[in-house]
């Protein structure tokens, strides 16, 4: 007897952001957009917060669309940033509460360091970049850069970051994010599937060394975000081989922002397949299920910050 067919539809897009933390529309409008670019699943992954979850959940339900809910994990290797989207984690972890908790407040405090930086030099204050945010969103440099460009200091999000926001600039400052190994375990606690996001953006040189890979995969890592525009060509054929080696599944994302970035919805996608293999490792909570499908679940999440 073949199996049953998945309840969840296709096209699948595994990386999206709202205002709960950098992006620019709400998590419901986040789902209703995915809706209008014809897509079938979408997981909402903010920030190191899973606060714009039940808000995502009921525009499921609302554009019956499935949702698959999950959060990308701040961590950090020395001075290198590195990414670990969370599926389908429970959002009532205490370890994984306390920790996501540590870094907001970190990141908060690092970006009023760098906007006190760029005071000194340009007509920018806290209250230009608050005045970017919603309240509950984890404030970080892409609302710094939305300030920059409310001042006339940039032409849009990518200018700020290829400007004044570049680490030559003099501007930046580091803030504190637990360990890849570190955040891989935390997730797999939380019941969660690991996959790192967007690990071949500096290109094949660059890419997360074999032996430091295998440490990951040990702890729990289950995939590679390897469709993802921001890869670059060599640095994606090398993710492939690594990915065949370890038995990684391979995930295809948008990284949609709204209007913070040109990414848009649906542009890179993931097999059914792939998502199949993802939800039946998962433990922690289960995707929410459009209207017109069986196994409909409420998500839960963290209350909003208020800033």
């Amino acid at each position: 007897m073949p199996d049953a067919a998945p309840a969840f539809g296709a096209p699948i897009d595994l990386h999206t952001h709202s205002s709960a933390s950098d992006g620019t529309e709400t998590p419901y409008d986040v789902i209703r957009s995915a809706s209008e670019a014809g897509l079938g699943t979408i997981a909402l992954t903010d920030h190191d917060t899973t606060a714009g979850w039940a808000s995502a959940a009921q525009a499921a339900h609302d554009f019956d669309l499935t949702f698959i809910p999950g959060m990308e994990l701040s961590t950090r290797l020395e001075h290198t940033s590195i990414h670990v989207l969370a599926y389908l984690i429970d959002p009532a972890n205490p370890a994984l509460l306390a920790e996501t908790e540590t870094i907001r407040d970190a990141r908060l405090a690092r970006a009023e360091r760098i906007v006190d930086r760029i005071g000194r030099d340009y007509d920018l204050t806290w209250q230009d970049v608050l005045a970017q945010t919603t309240e509950g969103a984890t404030v970080g440099r892409p609302h710094i850069a939305d300030a920059l460009v409310a001042k006339g200091l940039a032409e849009n999000r990518s200018q700020a970051f290829q400007g004044i926001l570049h680490w030559r600039a003099g501007y930046f400052q580091p803030h504190y994010a637990p360990t890849p190994l570190a955040g891989v375990e935390l997730v797999v606690a939380a019941g969660g599937v690991p996959v790192l996001a967007h690990p071949g953006t500096g290109g094949r040189e660059r890419v997360v060394p074999e032996a430091r890979l295998r440490k990951l995969v040990d702890a729990g890592l289950f995939g590679l975000e390897i469709e993802h525009r921001q890869n670059t060509p060599d640095g994606k054929e090398r993710l492939y081989e690594l990915a065949a080696k370890f038995g990684l599944v391979v995930t295809g994302s948008s990284d949609y922002h709204g209007e913070g970035k040109p990414n848009r919805l649906g542009e890179n996608r993931t097999s059914p397949e792939v998502l199949e293999r993802i939800i039946t490792r998962a433990t922690g909570t289960p995707p929410v299920y459009g209207s017109r499908t069986s196994g409909s679940a409420p998500a839960g999440g963290e209350p909003a910050r208020t800033l």
